[in-house]
């Protein structure tokens, strides 16, 4: 993966770039080798684009991809150890102590010794730099830019026809397309209509399945099918829309009604290659005015409104009830051309596939005199997850194949150890990695790593990221990097890489990846992420580990590694196998323990130094955490929900200065005392499941100036809020559910409150009455407000109109909830109202309302008193 390397190269010269490091190489003598270094990393990026596509037919180019890559980990490493030190004396700064300065001085740590260390450290990263740097010549490789056009594994070019009798399970997809050509849009005369899903998944096929319906020949004059692949220039679209149309001109009207200019196109069609863009354009428009046609763009990846844009006008002179089919992968293409809400393809049933895999595998009725096969059939299928393409890959294996043992090593293996030909599933579902931005491909990638059917969170696949330090940052100081993950994430959902999407209250998402893009990424990373089991072969350059089994296999194999960076354990492991990990792996960035039974952890994980990610959610054995984790300056993730035995947390987190999203559950009856104070980085806080506790901080001193999201839940004792929240002046974010003592109201109402609040979550909080008077301080931030499952909440607040940003109102569940406040019409910004399970607001209440917010889009009533269903929004969510 050029990619890999090419993401540690751009995150070197990052660090490199830094007003840190400029200051810190002059201080310590290091600037000129270290210049040297980022010149030859900044030579080599600049090639690494062209490498990547000319790596598959050249082994020793790949050979000289991987030692180059081994060395970037190097010099990332050394970095990094700068940037401890830097944090180490700014923790000295905070605390002030003169003997832990002495203590530091006499230590292994001491600046002399250190400085020797690195010396000879950055050496041996500029001469390795410098030899392969002499390599480079041997390849004959191209500067290119990352935003440059790649050379694409194309796609083969489609056609329109298809035999009905071939293709299995798609009826009633085929009847919701035909019910859209047959529409009439009286606000249009030209409709578009988008086909979505991933590779493979039949969109073509449905797409000629309708072109090819004797409805639609005899509904439309003249119909044309182009595919357009990634190459989305309109120039050849139009010679290629006339060329379609040519073909079937005289299906449905008299062809010597057509114009001269036209006339000649059909008598020679030689001469359209020789017609300029005018003349092109004047014929497309000549040939489609006043006709009723249906246009198929097939596999459409162009993501340009502009250029669609320039083809769209030349074809909105048809007739009323013209059609456009537009079949895609991507999402965002489909917001930009459709007219009509995108059609998002489903994958086939089980039984259908099964008769599809048989259909292909064996000649007709076959199938009856080898039942044995057949059972074997129903687990290759499944492997397919409804995928059409996937399983006619596997039925091209099995073809007129009937020995068992053939049918289990299909059955038994990875599609991505099976599919090596140009027309398999693999291929097709690469043209989308091929297509993503060179940033997002190491992102995807590195989703490998998680098993498949896994529940991803898009805040902790962020974080994820974060830690490997894969996001890029145009510019640090304006892009969060939180936010830069979240456009990552959105990019890779309208690409179709992730599905079953879920957005909660908080607007994060959870979604999993399907089988065979997770196999993609398998295929994609396997020579950089690999998931250990008994049978697996580990090579000494794999840098990212997902353990799933136990035993000595493993530890074994962990002896033949030194550069991991990555350790996913999947299953319960020893604690003898997690110290030989924290002891051999000295670099790593993400370890994750969930739902492990350690006791305790090991003081040796204060050694580990790069450590940015830690995952102990669902250990409810582990009582407390060693105080060496506070070595940990570096760690931007530690996640403890779920750790219902936890009796505390360190008295030392105030150390962790880099940590920036926090997920804890504790026993004790305060988060973190003073502490937590000190916590400037924190920009994330999740708390719940904590039976004890009674505050959340104590002593805070109004340090926690990042905090953005703050989120209580399961916290049963709690019984005041405002007080630990009135510092929090960053924050944009707040849900709270399932306080039992919790009203929001205190007896003495908090005037001080700073808050400027973009969402409000209010989830089963019994004491609940009205909103408090401090969110009055948000009137002109505070954009969504939602309140569920509050017994005795009554009614919403008289100054609720002076709330003038708020878009979202959602009450449900409150069945004593019985009336509105006067001033509705000046919530000029709403765009969705919803009531829900509120049996004591009136029909009348309702409706005059409903009179006065008429111009909010999403009104909704639940007069009958029907549940919603939406998915719960549960803190627990977090607490995978």
């Amino acid at each position: 993966m050029a990619e890999i390397g090419y993401g540690i190269a751009v995150k070197v010269l990052e660090l490199l770039g830094s007003r840190t490091f400029q200051e810190i190489s002059s201080a310590w003598g290091f600037k000129g080798d270290l210049k040297k270094i980022g010149r030859r990393v900044l030579a080599i990026k600049a090639v690494l684009i062209d490498a990547e596509e000319k790596q598959a037919s050249n082994e020793r180019l790949r050979t000289w991809l991987r030692e180059l890559k081994d060395v970037l980990v190097d010099a990332e490493n050394v970095l990094d150890e700068f940037q401890y030190r830097v944090l180490q004396k700014d923790v000295m700064k905070i605390n002030g102590s003169s003997r832990k300065k002495v203590r530091f001085f006499f230590s292994g740590s001491n600046p002399l010794v250190f400085r020797f260390k690195m010396a000879h450290k950055i050496k041996c990263v500029r001469e390795k730099l410098d030899d392969i740097a002499a390599l480079k010549k041997d390849f004959d490789l191209a500067e290119r830019r990352e935003d440059e056009k790649t050379t694409m594994n194309r796609r083969d070019m489609t056609h329109s026809f298809v035999n009905p009798s071939n293709v299995i399970g798609r009826g009633y997809d085929k009847e919701k397309i035909m019910d859209l050509l047959m529409q009439l849009d009286a606000s249009r005369n030209v409709s578009v209509i988008p086909i979505v899903g991933i590779g493979g998944l039949g969109k073509t096929t449905l797409a000629k399945l309708s072109f090819d319906d004797k409805r639609v020949v005899s509904h439309f004059q003249l119909r044309m099918w182009v595919c357009v692949s990634e190459d989305f220039e309109v120039t050849r679209l139009i010679k290629d829309i006339l060329k379609s149309a040519i073909y079937r001109i005289d299906e449905n009207f008299d062809a010597d009604r057509l114009p001269n200019s036209l006339k000649e196109l059909l008598k020679d069609k030689k001469i359209l290659e020789n017609l300029g863009v005018d003349e092109l354009q004047c014929r497309l428009r000549e040939l489609l005015k006043d006709k009723k046609f249906l246009l198929v763009l097939d596999d459409v990846w162009n993501e340009d409104d502009s250029k669609w844009n320039q083809l769209e006008e030349l074809l909105l002179g048809g007739c009323n009830g013209s059609k456009i089919i537009v079949t895609t992968r991507n999402s965002s293409v489909a917001d930009i051309m459709g007219t009509v809400p995108m059609y998002k393809l489903d994958g086939l049933s089980q039984e259908d596939c099964l008769s599809l895999l048989v259909k292909l595998a064996f000649k007709d009725g076959r199938e009856k005199e080898y039942p044995n096969l057949l059972k074997i059939g129903e687990a290759i299928v499944e492997k397919c997850k409804g995928v059409p393409l996937a399983v006619m890959t596997l039925a091209s294996l099995l073809r007129s194949k009937f020995d068992e043992r053939e049918w289990k090593f299909v059955r038994d293996n990875e599609i991505w150890n099976l599919d090596k030909k140009d027309g398999g599933i693999l291929p097709a579902l690469r043209l989308s990695y091929n297509q993503l931005p060179f940033h997002l491909k190491q992102c995807f990638a590195y989703c490998s790593l998680f098993p498949k059917d896994y529940e991803f969170s898009s805040s902790l696949l962020v974080q994820f990221w974060m830690a490997h330090g894969i996001l890029q940052s145009p510019d640090n100081e304006k892009h969060k990097l939180e936010d830069i993950g979240d456009l990552y994430i959105k990019e890779l959902m309208s690409r179709s890489l992730f599905q079953d999407v879920y957005q909660d209250a908080f607007f994060t998402y959870s979604f999993k990846m399907h089988d065979l893009v997770h196999d993609l990424a398998l295929s994609i990373a396997k020579r950089e992420c690999s998931v250990v089991t008994k049978e697996s072969t580990l090579a000494a350059e794999v840098c990212h580990l997902s353990i799933s089994e136990n035993g000595q296999e493993v530890t074994t194999q962990l002896e033949k590694l030194s550069k991991v960076q990555t350790i996913i354990f999947q299953t319960e492991q020893p604690m003898s196998l997690l110290e030989v990990c924290i002891s051999r792996f000295k670099n790593l960035r993400v370890l994750v323990l969930r739902k492990s039974s350690f006791e305790v952890l090991p003081s040796s994980i204060g050694s580990l130094k790069h450590l940015r990610y830690v995952d102990l959610l669902r250990n409810d054995i582990i009582k407390q955490l060693p105080d060496s984790i506070c070595k940990l300056h570096s760690l931007q993730t530690l996640l403890l929900g779920g750790c219902s035995n936890l009796e505390r947390l360190p008295k030392g987190i105030r150390d962790i200065i880099s940590l920036r999203f926090l997920v804890v559950t504790t026993k004790h009856t305060c988060i973190l005392e003073k502490a937590v104070g000190c916590l400037e980085s924190l920009r994330t806080l999740w708390i719940g499941e904590c039976e004890n506790l009674k505050c959340l901080f104590e002593g805070m001193e109004g340090r926690l100036t990042n905090l953005q999201t703050l989120a209580v839940g399961d916290c049963p004792s709690l019984t005041s809020l405002s007080h630990s929240i009135k510092h929090l002046t960053s924050l944009e974010n707040l849900m709270i559910e399932n306080c039992e003592e919790l009203s929001l109201t205190d007896k003495e109402e908090n005037q001080d409150l700073k808050l400027s609040l973009r969402l409000l979550v209010i989830e089963n909080l019994p004491k609940l009455e009205v909103l408090p008077q401090w969110l009055q301080a948000s009137a002109n931030t505070l954009q969504h407000l939602k309140i569920e499952d509050c017994c005795n909440f009554t009614a919403l607040p008289e100054w609720l109109p002076r709330l003038k940003s708020l878009q979202t109102l959602i009450i449900r569940d409150c069945p004593v909830f019985s009336s509105l406040p006067e001033g509705m019409q000046d919530l000029t910004a709403l765009r969705e109202f919803q009531i829900e399970d509120c049996p004591k607001l009136s029909k009348e209440c309702r409706e005059e309302v409903r009179h006065k917010i008429a111009h909010v889009p999403n009104i909704d009533f639940d007069e009958d008193g029907g549940s919603s269903s939406e998915r719960d929004d549960d803190i627990s969510l977090y607490f995978p």
